[in-house]
């Protein structure tokens, strides 16, 4: 399976992005190649590998559910750049 110019037109349409003319060939090139190379995953013997529904093979350590304020606000408002008693200060959105 190859790529066309008139398939990145159209790849490009559905997606709802403005692609310049001159960088469909560019493009083209690109996916072609990305499909080159999932074409040679067929060539991978798979032949007895079980199916993975997960790509971790034992279960993963939970930490309990705890609401916490993060203990950290001193930092986090140290990006804002204004805050008053503890919260960021936004401009007015609504009259």
């Amino acid at each position: 399976m190859s790529v066309t110019a008139d398939d990145v037109r159209r790849i490009a349409r559905l997606a709802r992005l403005a692609e310049p003319e001159d960088r469909i060939d560019t493009l083209v090139g690109e996916l072609n190649g990305i499909l080159k190379w999932i074409e040679q995953l067929d060539e991978v013997d798979v032949e007895g590998v079980q199916a993975m529904t997960t790509p971790v093979a034992f279960p993963l350590p939970m930490r309990k559910d705890e609401i916490t304020d993060g203990g950290i606000r001193d930092k986090v408002l140290a990006n804002a750049p204004k805050s008053d008693e503890g919260f960021f200060v936004v401009p007015k959105s609504v009259e």
